[in-house]
């Protein structure tokens, strides 16, 4: 009975900020709308810089070939390698093309050619890949000229073949791997840091003082910060997954009770994490410098940006303790792959011990003062 008045309370002080119950609508949906379209690890729109020592007409088709093919545009010809790679330096190209003189004479003549590709390789990745899809491009296009001029080799099929499948996401949409990992985000900002803040504010204004003379258990307290705000978990969840159909028309492939059920145990979970932080801070400011640190951490550990598996043992062992770890693999499994309970077990039972595991630890590090 003391838990339905408690929970009046809190739900009553929840709406009666005007800004929370809006933060809660309005972040979802914005950050799900926006966040996808930024956090793009595709490689596209690359500047390539060209010194063409030949001005030739395969020179020129092999140019527009690399145009278009959709990854590049031209920042610029140049007369000398000198002056682009000046444009690599100040930033203006990410690559430079020089086509040597004599190049289309040397491949009539002798059937071969050398180009050289430099690549701004300050970012690694994107010199990486952009070099290595520059090289596709014109090993494309070298098959054009052969099968041209030599039909006869062209029409011979290769002893080994290659057909690459990509199972899951056949288009290799980067979208459709983050937006499951950025719904994860938001159930963990929401989550985890409003309860925090929520006890933090009712500390520095002397109210929780009250509620610590009055009979009410620890356990009882915490449930009553935990359920308004894993209630809000729910409606978060819902606004993201509607927000990822209306603006990128992504349904989930697997059950979308699996992902309540695995929200549900989140928000349990972070809402937990966030209590146990607001135990030992004493003001908002220390409570939002705890909860940035940990949750920054704790997205870094749990493969929302990188692969997992790239990182050392002891980096991985560490993840183990990061909820946001579970939660966005099963959130991939569901949206991307359409697995079901049994796949994801594991995961489930690991994020429950994590639930049990960090609300006790809030129970029992809320320290309850008497008269």
């Amino acid at each position: 009975m003391m838990l339905i008045y408690l929970l009046e309370k809190e739900f009553k002080q929840f709406f009666r900020n005007s800004f929370l119950p809006r933060l809660v609508v309005a972040l979802p949906f914005v950050a799900l709308a926006v966040f996808p379209l930024v956090a793009n690890m595709d490689v596209k729109n690359l500047s390539l810089a060209v010194v063409d020592n030949d001005r030739s007409s395969i020179s020129r088709q092999m140019e527009e070939k690399i145009v278009s093919s959709g990854y590049f545009k031209m920042s610029g010809y140049f007369n000398n390698s000198k002056d682009a790679l000046q444009s690599i330096e100040k930033g203006d190209a990410d690559l430079l093309l020089e086509i040597p003189p004599k190049f289309e004479e040397s491949l009539n003549r002798d059937n071969s050619g050398r180009l050289m590709i430099a690549a701004n390789a300050v970012n690694g990745m994107k010199g990486g890949l952009g070099s290595a899809y520059l090289s596709a491009v014109i090993a494309d296009y070298n098959k054009e000229l052969v099968a041209k001029q030599m039909p006869e080799i062209s029409d011979v099929t290769p002893a080994i073949e290659a057909r690459p499948l990509f199972r899951f996401n056949p288009a290799l949409s980067y979208k459709v791997f983050m937006i499951p990992a950025l719904m994860a985000m938001m159930l963990a900002m929401i989550c985890g840091f409003l309860p925090t803040l929520n006890i933090v504010s009712e500390k520095e204004s002397g109210t929780i003082e009250q509620m610590n003379v009055t009979p009410v258990g620890k356990f009882t307290f915490i449930l009553s910060k935990l359920i308004p705000y894993w209630t809000a978990g729910f409606v978060v969840a819902t606004l993201c997954m509607l927000t990822a159909f209306i603006f990128y028309g992504m349904l989930p492939k697997g059950s979308i009770l699996l992902i309540y059920l695995f929200a549900m145990m989140f928000a349990l979970c972070f809402s937990g994490f966030g209590l146990i932080v607001s135990n030992y801070a004493a003001t908002i400011q220390q409570a939002i410098f705890i909860m940035f640190f940990f949750v920054i951490t704790m997205i870094f550990l749990s493969g929302l940006l990188t692969p997992y598996q790239n990182m050392p043992e002891w980096a991985q062992m560490l993840g183990n303790a990061s909820p946001l770890k579970y939660f966005i693999r099963a959130l991939r499994m569901i949206y991307i792959k359409g697995s079901t309970f049994v796949e994801m077990k594991d995961l489930f039972y690991q994020l429950c011990i994590l639930t049990v595991f960090f609300n006790g630890w809030a129970i029992l590090s809320y320290r309850k003062k008497s008269a």
